[in-house]
């Protein structure tokens, strides 16, 4: 069990001058599950999550930045950086950096979102030493040769053929399209043909000099680890390579904002050679700060999150119409998207979406049952915690808790924050969120009257 404590250290040079603050954010037992976090000159913060009966540790390093933060211009230009820093530093080449942890049988990848981008290596405890020498030699030595900018364009618009080709993944980015127009949140985090042909690299240099700087950056690490000794290990890689700064600079804080998504009734269609078409009916959701999303992630789990709900009993189960359905929702710093996808034959999407429809409307007028809610709350309480079982899942959940909310809650008050939802707060939340007038994006074969019938989902 874990419990929030606001005790902070703060250690100061000889002339009296702060140089590092340390808190404890979670007390752990036995030290087991402690969560500390230490603020460096020039902004930089650690977040570690200590547990001293596993044998590895993943340790990452997360940017304040999106895609979402990007111009039209720009589009693609943050997921084009992640690649780029696997390229070579100054002390490493690209072989260096992937043969040094491949060496001790690690792990190392990156991926890019909506709203920031993240580094990563997995490894024996004894072995963190080198996953931050070079994870953090990556983060702040990238060369960004103009060589590797052109070889690795290709390696991009071969990852943007691959989405195309695969049509269950491509219409998640349709839907944001759909719900979200020509804005940074509804364009593709991949970036399109053109804008990574017109990327240069000196215009993503000046996009990494502008983002990756400490206060922009969050050190995570999960394991087998001693807070203090990863505190000393990335200081003295970032002093290294002249990233610290010496000034007390402040992390920049959490997105805000109260962004409206004011789209209803909308449709897109996007036709492909296909077997199946892919469909996703959806709606407005919440921001990811909206107290009202303990109940909004109850509503989804019984709707869409598993074997017994509703729609996959209804679609699936009763009905035989699709292999895949289910719903999710999708969280943003001023605004979110919730959704229900499902893959089915194209003369059968019409019913597909009829009964998505149905269950939508019922649920937003009569509500979920009380057995129905009890079950997901336990299936969701279940989920959370063996979803936290590695140190990958829990370096995650400290990196994306640090720069979204700024804070860090411990498994035990998520628990307790699912398990308070009530069945009232639940269908109030079905009945804002589930009565608005829905868009769809499809992606597949459809016919000319087919495709004619679509608006019928969303009238």
């Amino acid at each position: 069990m874990t419990s929030r404590t606001h005790r902070a250290t703060a250690r100061t040079s000889s002339e009296g001058r702060a140089v590092a603050r340390t808190q404890t954010l979670l007390k752990g037992t036995n030290g087991a599950g402690t969560v500390r976090r230490t603020t460096l000159p020039g902004g930089l913060r650690v977040v570690t999550e200590t547990l001293p009966t596993v044998r590895s540790v993943t340790f990452g390093i997360w940017a304040h930045v999106g895609s979402r933060d990007e111009t039209p211009s720009l589009n693609g230009a943050t997921h084009y950086l992640e690649h780029l820093l696997f390229k070579g530093t100054e002390q490493r080449s690209a072989l260096d950096i992937s043969a040094a942890i491949d060496a001790v049988g690690g792990e190392m990848n990156a991926f890019t979102a909506k709203e920031y981008t993240c580094y990563y290596a997995r490894v024996l405890d004894a072995d963190l030493p080198l996953a931050i020498d070079v994870v953090c030699d990556m983060l702040t030595g990238s060369l960004i040769d103009a060589e590797d900018v052109d070889a690795e364009r290709g390696v991009i618009l071969e990852e943007i053929a691959m989405t195309e080709d695969d049509p269950g993944d491509c219409v998640h980015d349709l839907f944001a399209h759909t719900m979200l127009g020509d804005t940074p949140l509804g364009r593709p985090v991949l970036g399109s043909v053109d804008t990574i042909n017109a990327l240069t690299a000196p215009r993503i240099r000046r996009f990494y000099k502008k983002h990756y700087d400490p206060t922009h950056l969050v050190v995570t690490a999960a394991g087998n680890i001693d807070h203090a000794k990863v505190v000393r290990l990335v200081r003295r890689a970032f002093e290294r390579a002249g990233a610290l700064g010496g000034t007390d600079a402040a992390p920049i804080g959490p997105r805000s904002g109260n962004r409206a998504i004011r789209t209803a009734g909308r449709v897109e269609h996007l036709g492909r050679k296909t077997e199946q078409a892919h469909v996703i009916l959806g709606v407005p959701g919440m921001s990811r700060t909206d107290d009202r999303r303990w109940a909004m992630g109850v509503l989804n789990t019984a709707l869409g999150g598993g074997m017994s709900s509703r729609l996959f009993q209804e679609v699936r189960e009763k009905r035989g119409l699709a292999y895949s359905v289910y719903s999710y929702t999708s969280g943003f710093a001023d605004c979110g998207l919730f959704g229900v996808y499902a893959g089915c034959r194209p003369n059968q999407v019409h019913d597909v979406l009829a009964i998505c429809r149905d269950e939508l409307a019922q649920v937003a007028a009569e509500g979920l049952t009380d057995d129905e809610i009890h079950r997901a709350i336990g299936q969701l309480r279940g989920s959370t915690v063996l979803g936290l079982e590695d140190t990958g899942a829990l370096m995650h959940r400290l990196g994306k808790s640090e720069l979204c909310w700024g804070e860090q809650m411990s498994v035990d008050e998520m628990l307790a924050r699912i398990a308070a939802v009530t069945p009232d707060e639940v269908r109030e939340v079905a009945a804002e969120i589930l009565g608005a007038r829905p868009s769809l994006s499809v992606i597949g074969p459809l016919n000319d009257r087919q495709a004619a019938r679509l608006d019928e989902a969303v009238a």
